[in-house]
């Protein structure tokens, strides 16, 4: 009798700890949230996750919802203008703790200009936390990607399904005319640097035509390839030698009639410059730039007559790009990984996305077998291959000196130069009126330091 009891506790036992671990499983099943909150600025990653997620269904009804499973998606989009959508997802995020859990933050985007802002603090998980094996999961990522989204403990809190190395954009039409040949390897040699970059302005300006349309054109080119942050560990704003060489260069430009003093994205040169009657050689730029700024399906435009290439530039630089991070308290932490792993670490996925949507992607083997596809070829770039020239600045591409500050740094001095490059100001002036913007921006930033 002992020995039929032992063995009926036994069997108990078993069947009482059976019944928590399924009580358990269901428990965990629940804890995952019927609403997946993605907030994003504008609808290109939803397009993928629309396109390329397993198992995503739009609803038919209401466009800024859909399913994945059980689970309600709603596309939570403001705005970038005017800071809209990072004020729009500040509140958010304040709120999270105590919000419903329908209401909660699952998914937010952001972009390189400010991503220390929401990479620091803890409103971003770690991927490590959501059980993303980092070294393992990406590891065929581009660096660079994951340096723009890293804390400063160490801590990857995002991913990127998009690398946006970048190039110099070219006319082919203009540089037969001035260089004798449009082939990306000579017009190369013309743009290798600095020095041979100025002189072939130098010779577009003697036959009539401007080597960039804008005084800004260029910028990134040269702030990528800094030695030191905007800001240092005293929250002293700096100006580094690299960020000269751009005010030294444009003003040289502005003055001799190599640029069309206009600024980046203006209605004016600038945007003149992608039709056929426009007079500018080159811009800088990723595969976005040409898909989303050039105007190449506009009527009359260079790039409908497929009039432009693409080559590496006097140096590699990136351009943007849009990270996708888990905010802190999320109830769908399963759903998120899986987003994250499928929209930025699947290659197969990624392959498709680049095939569909022309990016260049975050993902080694992906734009390897891209470069090497002979059949791929841009309709804008004249049946280029773009992702050869790219992924080889993307490799050479390092970011070691973000800051939280950037954004507002880069924009403002742009601004207060622009006054310089046109005559409006000295250059003294036009350096007291960024220390003026800075401290109305950033009060807690210290200014004494600004100058050359």
């Amino acid at each position: 009798m002992k020995k039929v009891a032992k063995v009926l506790s036994l069997v108990l036992i078993l069947v009482l700890t059976v019944g928590c671990f399924a009580a358990c499983g269901k428990k965990d099943e629940a804890a995952q949230g019927k609403v997946l909150n993605i907030y994003c600025w504008n609808e290109e990653f939803k397009e993928r996750v629309e396109k390329l997620y397993p198992g995503y269904t739009k609803d038919s009804s209401d466009s800024s919802k859909g399913k994945i499973g059980d689970v309600t998606v709603v596309w939570n989009i403001t705005p970038n203008a005017n800071n809209a959508y990072q004020n729009a997802l500040d509140e958010a995020l304040r709120k999270q703790k105590d919000a419903k859990a329908d209401d909660k933050v699952d998914l937010f985007l952001i972009e390189a200009d400010y991503a220390l802002k929401y990479v620091e603090p803890s409103v971003s998980m770690s991927l490590a936390d959501l059980g993303i094996n980092v070294s393992k999961d990406l590891a065929n990522q581009y660096k660079y990607t994951q340096d723009v989204v890293t804390d400063s403990k160490g801590n990857l809190k995002g991913a990127s399904w998009q690398g946006c190395p970048a190039g110099l954009i070219y006319r082919t039409d203009i540089a037969e005319k001035v260089l004798g040949s449009s082939d990306v390897d000579i017009v190369q040699k013309a743009v290798k640097d600095w020095a041979s970059f100025e002189a072939t302005a130098a010779k577009m300006k003697e036959a009539g035509y401007a080597m960039v349309a804008g005084f800004d054109d260029s910028f990134r080119v040269f702030s990528n390839n800094v030695s030191s942050a905007w800001v240092d560990a005293d929250k002293n704003v700096v100006v580094d030698k690299r960020i000269w060489d751009w005010v030294d260069q444009t003003k040289k430009f502005t003055d001799n009639g190599y640029n069309l003093k206009d600024s980046l994205w203006g209605e004016g040169p600038w945007k003149q410059g992608f039709f056929m009657d426009g007079t500018t050689f080159c811009y800088f730029g990723p595969a976005w730039f040409i898909d989303f700024c050039m105007n190449c399906d506009q009527p009359n435009s260079v790039g409908d007559a497929g009039k432009w290439h693409i080559t590496v530039g006097p140096e590699g630089f990136f351009w943007g790009g849009t990270w996708v991070c888990a905010a802190t308290g999320t109830d769908n932490s399963e759903l998120v990984k899986d987003i994250i792993l499928k929209m930025t670490a699947d290659t197969d996925i990624l392959v498709k996305l680049a095939q569909t949507f022309s990016d260049f992607v975050n993902d080694k083997p992906a734009m390897e077998k891209l470069a090497a596809d002979s059949s791929i070829g841009n309709k804008y770039l004249g049946g280029q291959n773009l992702y050869g020239v790219l992924a080889e600045g993307a490799n050479k591409i390092s970011i070691k000196y973000a800051s939280a500050y950037d954004q507002g740094c880069n924009e403002n001095f742009q601004a207060c130069m622009k006054e310089y490059f046109l005559g409006n100001a000295t250059l003294d002036e036009a350096i007291e009126a960024f220390k003026v913007k800075i401290k109305t921006v950033y009060p807690d930033l210290k200014t004494d330091k600004i100058g050359r």
